[in-house]
């Protein structure tokens, strides 16, 4: 199928709106000329996955998810923690997302949800990431979920690797009202 090879890693509901019924896809898998990956994701046999395939997965899956969290940290290669399940934020508002995919949801509210989002392009696809200073920022925020000894080593290594400046960071901690909480750690950090 020209269509899902132009295409990467598709949604059953795009197939069909390219003109091929359930019908036909069903067939093309049957033939080993389209691979199911999961439920209504298909690529073409032999597709060539990355590291972050995982990522693209969840990104086809829901749409709206932003990689968060402990998931973020291991895409910006900061800190040794490797999730076991992708780690995603949702808005506040919306029903909670069936995947097959092992997931672990955050809900934000706004302007929390949207601030700090990039854009990066895996498997030809745009996945939505949180920038490095507003993982450390949600880490701290978020230090009861993920663990105050993550959120301490996420900033240690995110500031001796550089992913972000002091004004970043800062401004991502005054966002997510952690700025009180982070100013000792980042003074004892940057001296």
């Amino acid at each position: 199928m020209q269509f899902v090879a132009s295409c990467g890693v598709t949604r059953s509901q795009e197939i069909e709106l390219a003109g091929f019924s359930r019908v036909s896809i069903a067939r093309h898998v049957k033939r080993g000329q389209l691979q199911r990956l999961a439920r209504g994701i298909y690529a073409v046999p032999g597709y060539l996955f990355t590291e972050w395939h995982d990522l693209v997965e969840v990104t086809k899956t829901i749409p709206s998810a932003v990689i968060a969290l402990i998931s973020a940290l291991a895409f910006h290669e900061i800190g040794t923690q490797l999730p076991y399940e992708t780690w995603i934020a949702l808005p506040e508002k919306g029903h909670e997302p069936k995947s097959h995919l092992k997931l672990r949801t955050t809900r934000f509210t706004e302007p929390y949800y949207s601030a700090g989002v990039e854009n990066h392009e895996i498997e030809g696809l745009n996945i939505h990431v949180y920038s490095a200073a507003k993982t450390v920022a949600d880490c701290f925020k978020m230090r009861g979920k993920v663990g105050y000894d993550v959120a301490i080593e996420a900033l240690r290594e995110g500031w001796r690797l550089r992913k972000f400046t002091l004004d970043e960071l800062s401004g991502f901690a005054k966002l997510n009202r952690v700025d009180s909480v982070m100013r000792p750690y980042i003074e004892a950090i940057i001296e």
